[in-house]
């Protein structure tokens, strides 16, 4: 009894002391990182577990090297590395990993964390890898509340949510947006540019006009390599801390990717972004993120966005008498486009489908401005 606690004591004075040392207290957050299958060689990934254990992290380097600060778990290649990770995590001799690939399930994917070049703000890309549903508008809905938790864990209590301007953006925007007046709480950032809006453009991702921008995962992963290795010319990602880990509904098991073009700095940057990833307790934000969503009719918005039918226009429907369209209506997927001409055709409106600065619009005369945007909005085209 008394030896356990003379270490319980012994320690206490060891973390106090690194966190003297180090500015972080409590428990070191354990890391595991594998370093073989990087274009950069085990060297790269090395510098890297090092740099990150000079900052309060205690780093498990699965490979084949050795070096002052860091724990080496000896494997003799790639695929043991990665049984080796996989046994640590479920043992929890560790408590998150950053690797080169791993097999996500179906409904988690990865939240990327990146710094921005016009003014050097930190922005989450939801997502990165993975896929969080096989409905591109569903899974950007929930990449959306993965960016959040995300953020939140990492300290960003009040985060702002931007939709990149993809395909699936509008529809995004007002299921967010019913989640939000049902009680979920989030904050839509507004873009740079004059028109404002929460649906960002290429300008609002240089500049990071939100704290989490939201897009399907391929998108993101193209725009993390970009914001990463953009002064290098894509050959060594640089800058910020990779593709993020992986999140889902029920899902507790910390894995952190990167790439094998990822560079040491990157590397660092994404052992640094899983313990702070443990040190806010990130299981427990997206538990009650998303018991705070399904509150708000998350489970009821999915589902009737995938049973909602267009009343538009299977059938051929005859164009009213021309008029001149002066009048815009943004807000409109592409891929809805013509059904939302043809419904207010229908409706004896006359319209145009047309391509505005900011995506699709529909044209309408001054007069019938009003009643079109009624109508569009009643049909579900628009928010």
């Amino acid at each position: 009894m008394a030896n356990k606690i003379e270490q319980m004591i012994a320690s206490t004075f060891m973390e106090m002391a690194q966190g003297l040392e180090t500015g972080s207290f409590g428990k070191k957050p354990r890391i595991a990182l594998t370093g073989m299958g990087s274009e950069h060689g085990e060297e790269n990934a090395m510098e890297a577990a090092m740099m990150a254990a000079k900052e309060g992290i205690e780093v498990y380097y699965i490979g084949t090297l050795e070096a002052e600060g860091v724990i080496t778990v000896t494997v003799k290649d790639e695929e043991e590395g990665h049984k080796k990770m996989e046994e640590l995590l479920k043992n929890k001799e560790v408590d998150g990993a950053v690797t080169m690939h791993f097999p996500f399930p179906i409904g988690v994917s990865t939240v990327g964390r990146a710094i921005t070049p016009a003014k050097g703000r930190e922005m989450f890309v939801a997502t990165t890898t993975g896929t969080s549903s096989a409905d591109r508008i569903e899974g950007m809905i929930k990449n959306a509340i993965y960016g959040i938790i995300a953020a939140k864990a990492c300290g960003k209590q009040d985060p702002t949510v931007g939709i990149l301007n993809v395909d699936g953006a509008r529809q995004t925007e007002i299921a967010l947006k019913q989640l939000r007046d049902n009680g979920y709480a989030i904050s839509f950032a507004e873009s740079a540019r004059s028109d404002g809006g929460c649906v960002m453009r290429g300008n609002d991702v240089l500049q990071g006009s939100a704290d989490v921008m939201v897009c399907d995962s391929l998108s993101g992963n193209i725009l993390i390599k970009m914001l990463s290795s953009y002064t290098t010319g894509g050959s060594y990602e640089a800058a910020g801390y990779g593709y993020g880990p992986g999140i889902g509904e029920g899902y507790e098991q910390l894995v952190m990717i990167i790439s094998r073009a990822s560079g040491a700095p990157l590397i660092a940057g994404a052992i640094r972004y899983a313990a702070e990833l443990v040190r806010g307790k990130v299981f427990e934000v997206a538990k009650k993120e998303f018991a705070a969503a399904k509150k708000a009719g998350l489970t009821e918005i999915l589902a009737a966005r995938k049973g909602a039918e267009k009343p538009a226009a299977a059938e051929e429907v005859a164009a009213p008498p021309k008029e001149v369209v002066t009048e815009q209506i943004a807000g409109i997927e592409i891929m809805d486009l013509e059904d939302g001409v043809k419904t207010l055709w229908k409706l004896g409106i006359y319209a145009e489908s047309g391509m505005g600065c900011t995506g699709p619009i529909i044209l309408v005369s001054a007069q019938n401005l009003e009643k079109a945007a009624e109508e569009l909005k009643k049909a579900g085209y628009i928010n």
